[in-house]
C-alpha cells in the first residue's frame, strides 16, 4: 500500500467560495480520483508552508499516477482552487517490513 501526503495551499479563489461550494466541489474532486482511502487535515494555523495536508492511499504506484492523474483534471487543480506544495510519498512501517524481510 502507498500512502501520500499531498501538501497544498489554497488560494484566493477558493477562499472566496462559499462554504457549501468548497464542500461540493471537493468532495467531487475527490471521488472521482479512485484513491483507496482519503482524509483531510487543515494546517493553515500552524503552518505557512501549506494550508491543507491531505492523504491518500492507493495499492501502488500505477493507481496512485492514475488517481493523481484524474485529481489534476479536477477544478482543485485545473481552475486552479489549490497549488500543489509537495507530494510526499511513503510506505507505512517500512522499515518493519524491511526487518522481516531481512530476517532482523
Amino acid at each position: 500500500m502507498l500512502t501520500t501526503f499531498l501538501l497544498l495551499t489554497a488560494r484566493p479563489g477558493w477562499l472566496a467560495l462559499p462554504r457549501e461550494e468548497r464542500r461540493q466541489i471537493a468532495g467531487a474532486a475527490l471521488a472521482e480520483t479512485g484513491f483507496d482511502t482519503i482524509r483531510h487535515f487543515d494546517a493553515e494555523a500552524f503552518s505557512a508552508f501549506c494550508s491543507d495536508v491531505v492523504m491518500v492511499t492507493a495499492p501502488d504506484a500505477a493507481a496512485q499516477n492514475r488517481a493523481m492523474e484524474r485529481l489534476r483534471d479536477t477544478p482543485i487543480f485545473a481552475a486552479p482552487y489549490f497549488d500543489l506544495v509537495a507530494v510526499l510519498p511513503t510506505i507505512e512501517d517500512g522499515f518493519r517490513q524491511y526487518e522481516a524481510e531481512a530476517g532482523l
